[in-house]
């Protein structure tokens, strides 16, 4: 489905933000669940590594104290450190011995007696000296060449010799850099397959909603007896349904019954006006004196106009209503226009009036042509009502934004200032005006009924604007016509 400005339904729906933020909510709170859970290993990892540090040196301090001092003490020593090499905790199945760990012993004297490890051992013994810091537990020795530091363990024996046993904390941030790697790509699919799981479900929530709102608009623009779809489920969106539905048959009901006072009163006052009108035309045929004929013209003359005011009132009230009944067809508002002014222009010739029209070419509207037949003609009666002789009427028809624009511009007095912010109320009249108000009030009614829009305001030059906007059912190109596209009286 695609909306009027082109774009799928889909990217308009509001299950990409109800996902969104449902899949924010559950990607931050598992984020703090594995932050939580990385320090938990963390300590768990380093208190395994301390363990077996502390174990180890003490083992290795044992068999330093009770083996004897002679030529095999250092191999029997070194031996040992590198047994204990091969246990370390979270050790690589491909990882070389003593790699990551290293041992050695000092002489009483702080000398090196002793080293099992990389290398010659005289960097770690000057880390070891420079150290600000002595615990009684495994600390951290920062070594130069060395990125990351090691964990030392220490043990005394009886003859003021020390034996040092450190092991690299390279193994476990490896251990925890994989572990944070795999809960990423764990985390990512979870927060993916949450996501489309919640967009799914969301969807197909929404969906119902749309069809419901799409029936609900396709009932205000043709007929009340349509009704919205329902759902076998008995949830918010099936009772949402429900409920329209009730309220729709209820605003049938009104204006069924306002269609039938509108009609009933129309039948009851049009007959006898009609009545009446007819016998005083066969009175008029008869043979009267000048004064009588007079009296009848205008007595026939008044009833045209109370016939008039009847029938505006009562597409007025149905308008105010949203129940005017409405025959659309496609209609070419530039030839209609045309037309109109062509009927038009010699009446306002007669008062002095001059009308031109610009026009960008045609542009079809859907609309019924009797209601917007009739609203031309009352802006045109206004015109020629209100205007002082000497007076332009300036129309012109554009399109904007996907609607047909046509703006009525005059240099006459304007709008009174007393009634510019009424000016589409029923019975609102100027106070030099001799008509009932209800004329700007059916032109409002109409373009209402059509989803349009209009604006009424006083030029800074001096008049009145009108600008009523109409929905086009195709876009028209705007080209103008070598010629002019004016019609001017003279």
């Amino acid at each position: 489905m695609f909306s009027e400005t082109g774009k799928p339904a889909i990217m308009r729906s509001a299950a990409w933000r109800i996902s969104l933020w449902a899949t924010l909510a559950f990607a931050f709170g598992t984020m703090v669940i594995f932050v939580f859970l990385h320090r938990f290993v963390s300590n768990d990892i380093q208190q395994r590594s301390d363990a077996w540090l502390s174990g180890e040196v003490q083992v290795l301090g044992d068999v330093a104290g009770r083996t004897p001092k002679d030529r095999l003490y250092g191999r029997v020593v070194g031996e040992v450190a590198e047994l204990a090499s091969r246990e370390l905790p979270n050790k690589p199945p491909n990882m070389r011995e003593n790699e990551s760990v290293f041992f050695f012993q000092t002489a009483p004297d702080g000398s090196m007696a002793l080293w099992v490890g990389k290398g010659d051992g005289l960097t770690f013994l000057d880390a070891i000296r420079r150290r600000k810091k002595v615990t009684d537990g495994p600390s951290d020795l920062y070594v130069q060449k060395f990125a990351i530091p090691f964990r030392l363990a220490t043990a005394s024996l009886d003859n003021g010799s020390h034996i040092y046993l450190g092991l690299s904390e390279k193994d476990e941030l490896r251990l925890l850099r994989n572990l944070r790697l795999r809960f990423f790509l764990l985390w990512l699919s979870i927060v993916l397959i949450g996501f489309a799981i919640v967009f799914y479900t969301t969807r197909r929530m929404l969906a119902h909603v749309r069809r419901i709102t799409e029936a609900a608009s396709r009932i205000g623009e043709s007929d009340l007896g349509s009704r919205v779809p329902m759902t076998n489920r008995n949830d918010e969106v099936s009772q949402l349904a429900s409920t329209l539905n009730t309220m729709l048959d209820r605003i049938e009901n009104s204006v069924h019954q306002l269609h039938t006072i509108t009609n009933s009163l129309a039948h009851d006052l049009r007959s006898p006006l009609t009545a009446v009108r007819a016998k005083l035309e066969i009175a008029l045929t008869d043979e009267t004196k000048s004064g009588e004929s007079e009296g009848i013209v205008s007595a026939i003359e008044e009833l045209d106009r109370v016939t008039e005011f009847l029938n505006k009132s009562l597409d007025v009230a149905e308008a105010k209503a949203d129940a005017l009944r409405i025959d659309r067809v496609a209609i070419n508002l530039d030839d209609l226009l045309r037309v109109m002014i062509e009927l038009y222009e010699p009446s306002m010739s007669e008062r002095g009036l001059l009308i031109r029209l610009r026009s960008t070419g045609a542009m079809e509207i859907s609309a019924d042509a009797a209601l917007l037949h009739r609203m031309i003609a009352n802006l045109f009666d206004n015109e020629m009502k209100h205007l002082p002789p000497s007076c332009t009427v300036d129309a012109s028809l554009h399109v904007a934004d996907d609607m047909a624009c046509l703006t009525l511009e005059d240099d006459g007095p304007g709008f009174a200032e007393e009634i510019s912010a009424h000016l589409f109320e029923s019975r609102v009249k100027g106070p030099k005006s001799n008509g009932r108000g209800l004329g700007l009030a059916f032109v409002e009614a109409v373009v209402r009924a059509h989803s349009g829009s209009i604006e009424a305001s006083n030029r800074v030059e001096g008049g009145a604007r009108l600008i009523i906007k109409m929905p086009l059912v195709a876009r028209s190109l705007e080209v103008v016509s070598d010629r002019p596209m004016a019609v001017a009286s003279h």
